[in-house]
């Protein structure tokens, strides 16, 4: 038994802890980059993960309202100085489209 202790303990190699040491304190300073430990918090919240989860989908949603009314915007200008041009074939059903589009704004 008393073999057995000895060949377990090595000598110490104080280089091989000190780079042990540095890498050790490397994943710690890495892993508060991450925000890992606010990560789990949020995940232990139920409330706060599904109110988080809630605001981010308005923002979602408020944003793709925007974007696209933006969008359409870009696109009844478009289409308005298509119809400006005349064009033969696409000219008049361009046309047709933004006299619908201009009915229903004015009905708003």
């Amino acid at each position: 038994m008393g073999k057995m202790k000895e060949e377990k303990k090595k000598p110490e190699n104080p280089q091989l802890l000190e780079k042990v040491s540095q890498k050790i304190d490397d994943m710690a300073v890495d892993l508060e980059k991450l925000k890992v430990a606010e990560y789990i918090e949020m995940l232990n919240n139920p409330r706060r993960l599904l109110f988080l989860n809630f605001l981010a989908g308005i923002a979602r949603g408020l944003g793709m309202a925007i974007g696209f009314t933006i969008l359409g915007a870009i696109v009844l200008i478009i289409l308005r100085e298509l119809v400006v041009l005349n064009l033969p074939l696409v000219g008049g059903f361009i046309a047709e489209v933004v006299r619908m589009v201009q009915t229903q704004m004015g009905m708003q």
